[in-house]
Order: structure tokens, then C-alpha cells, then sequence
């Protein structure tokens, strides 16, 4: 069984394959189901490991509709990542009606050159799960990744089956919660890859604890941080 190591930074690469992984997804901020990794971690990560590295393309958190800025910037994103020589691109787009941008995911796997291509885990939040497999087999996504549209993958483990009998020439590559205590269930039934972040928490060496530099209401689901131009222009007009 294939095992993909979803890191979050070059130490977690390294202990990915030191562990016997056989690929990671690179990314960052686990927190939030994870954002594109940096250039700088892209590069280190490349020089440090040999085993295939695939690259999430996610601008932001929230959800998978983008406006044209947003999707630019994926695209400049995905073509730095051909340069740099990665193996995967990771990434997907959905439409407000929670179908798949075909268009769009079109645009990512022309713009990823022939690599590997993984459709995440925006697929979870489509209304039709067989619809939205049968067109992204037919526009070449190789693999895609899914909890079964649940919180877990265990939990979603009928629909992943029945996601997976279905499959022609698409991976199914089951990913969230799994464990130690779980991970074999995913061989039991047949899955030929699984992908797991197999994280601890460390403890950081130092916090502010009365000066938090986190902000929780940037990371409202249902909303999206846009700096403003009214915003500026009128704090601009008042200190200048």
C-alpha cells in the first residue's frame, strides 16, 4: 500500500521518509486543511528528500470558489512548482453550487504539464460524488482525495468503497483521521493508497500567553479576509 505523508514543514518531510513513507503533500497550516507551501519550503524540501513530493495549490482557507485574482495566483503557483521540479500538484475548484469547476480544474491540469494530479478534498463538499468522479476522470485527474464526505475517513468509509468499485482510471486515496488504529481498514478494502499528516503537537518555546497573534474572526468559514479599499483610502486620507 502506497502511504502519503501530508507535511507541514521540512522537518516533517524529512521524518515522512525517514519513516518509510513513499510520497508527502506539502503544505502548510494543517489548521486549516492546509495553504500552499512556500517557495523557500519548496526548495528545501526538494534538496532534503528524494521521495516524491506533491504540492497543495490552495490560496486561502475557507472554501473552493475563487474569484479571478485568487485563481491567477494559483496559476502562477502551480507553474513555479513545474519549474521547481515537483512531482504532484494537489488542488481543486468548485463552483457556488458545490459542483466541480471543470473549467477551471481543466486550467490547473494543463498548467501542471503532465504531472501527477490530485483533486483534494474540496470533492467532499460536491452534491453528487459519482457525477463529480465520472467528469474528473474524463478531464484526467489522476487521483482524489476524500474523507467520504464526512469528518473522517473511517466514517466515510461505505461511500469511499462504493467511490472506489466505481473508479476506471482514477485513484481513490482515502485521508483524514487516519491512524494507527484505523489504518488498516483502508487495505482491508481494497484502497492501494492512504494519506495521513501522522502529527504530534510540540510544545512552542515561547508564547505571549496575554498577546495572542492569532485572530479567529480571520478564519470564519463562511467569510473571506479582503483588505478593503474604502477601508484604506479613508485611513490614508486621515493620516497623510
Amino acid at each position: 500500500m502506497l502511504v502519503e505523508v501530508c507535511a507541514n514543514s521540512l522537518e516533517s518531510a524529512i521524518n515522512a521518509e525517514k519513516a518509510g513513507a513513499d510520497r508527502i503533500e506539502l503544505c502548510l497550516e494543517l489548521g486549516v486543511g492546509g495553504l500552499t507551501p512556500s517557495a523557500g519550503l519548496l526548495k528545501a524540501v526538494r534538496e532534503n528528500i528524494k521521495i516524491p513530493v506533491h504540492v497543495l495549490i490552495r490560496p486561502r482557507s475557507g472554501d473552493f470558489v475563487y474569484s479571478d485574482l485568487e485563481f491567477e495566483v494559483m496559476l502562477k503557483d502551480v507553474e513555479n512548482c513545474i519549474e521547481m521540479g515537483v512531482d504532484g500538484i494537489v488542488s481543486g475548484v468548485l463552483l457556488p453550487d458545490f459542483s466541480i469547476d471543470i473549467e477551471r480544474t481543466q486550467q490547473l491540469i494543463a498548467a501542471s504539464k503532465g504531472v501527477h494530479f490530485t483533486f483534494h478534498r474540496a470533492f467532499d463538499w460536491v452534491e453528487d460524488p459519482y457525477e463529480a468522479l465520472f467528469q474528473l476522470e474524463q478531464i484526467g485527474v489522476n487521483c482524489i482525495l476524500s474523507s467520504g464526505q464526512q469528518k473522517k475517513a473511517s466514517e466515510g468509509i461505505d461511500l469511499l468503497c462504493a467511490l472506489n468499485q466505481k473508479a476506471v482510471n482514477c485513484v481513490i486515496m482515502p485521508g483524514s483521521g487516519i491512524k494507527i488504529d484505523n489504518a488498516l481498514l483502508f487495505k482491508e478494502n481494497g484502497f492501494s493508497v492512504i494519506h495521513f499528516s501522522g502529527v504530534t503537537l510540540r510544545a512552542k518555546n515561547a508564547n505571549r500567553k496575554n498577546l495572542s497573534m492569532s485572530s479567529m474572526s480571520f478564519l470564519d468559514e463562511d467569510k473571506t479576509p479582503v483588505s478593503d479599499y474604502r477601508t484604506i483610502q479613508d485611513i490614508v486620507v486621515r493620516v497623510k
